[in-house]
């Protein structure tokens, strides 16, 4: 499994998260078919992204022009992994897998916080996006070196949080 936090430095997080959700929602605007893909979080399950967008956006108190408006965590489980819940959980199981794991990665960044009031996911505003694909370009390690190229299935969630 491998999680990390986008870096600030090199994000456009300082306005707002527009871009980021627009980017998210790409594959319920490429794939009609397919059923559309709704944010999430620790209480809600059909979050439309205009509402991701808004929750988020409208959560700026006390930052100045020049600070991080949001930061993005990437949740993305190794070919293995999504093998094995395959395996445990069928297709539709692993998206339940992915978001409940989500959830529990939100907790557990709660509860590093070690501040009075801040102890799950609750305690925090967050919404997460569960992908589907992943896209590569040419600027990929991976396709570089000839290994992928185009896209490939492979869950992963993003958790957008302030």
């Amino acid at each position: 499994m491998f999680i990390n936090i986008s870096d600030s430095k090199e994000a456009s997080n300082k306005g707002s998260s527009s871009t980021l959700v627009h980017y998210l929602e790409k594959e319920n605007r490429f794939d009609k078919n397919k059923e559309t893909e709704y944010w999430f979080n620790g209480r809600e399950i059909k979050i439309d992204p205009y509402v991701a967008m808004q929750t988020i956006d409208n959560n700026i108190a006390k930052l100045g022009k020049a600070d991080a408006k949001f930061f993005l965590v990437n949740i993305s489980p190794s070919q293995k992994e999504i093998a094995f819940l395959r395996e445990q959980y069928g297709d539709d199981g692993v998206k339940d897998q992915l978001k409940g794991f989500a959830v529990r990665v939100m907790d557990a960044y709660a509860q590093n916080f070690k501040r009075e009031g801040i102890n799950s996911n609750e305690d925090l505003l967050w919404l997460a996006k569960l992908e589907n694909h992943r896209y590569y370009t040419y600027k990929d390690p991976e396709v570089k070196q000839g290994i992928k190229n185009g896209e490939h299935e492979s869950p992963a969630s993003k958790c957008m949080f302030r």
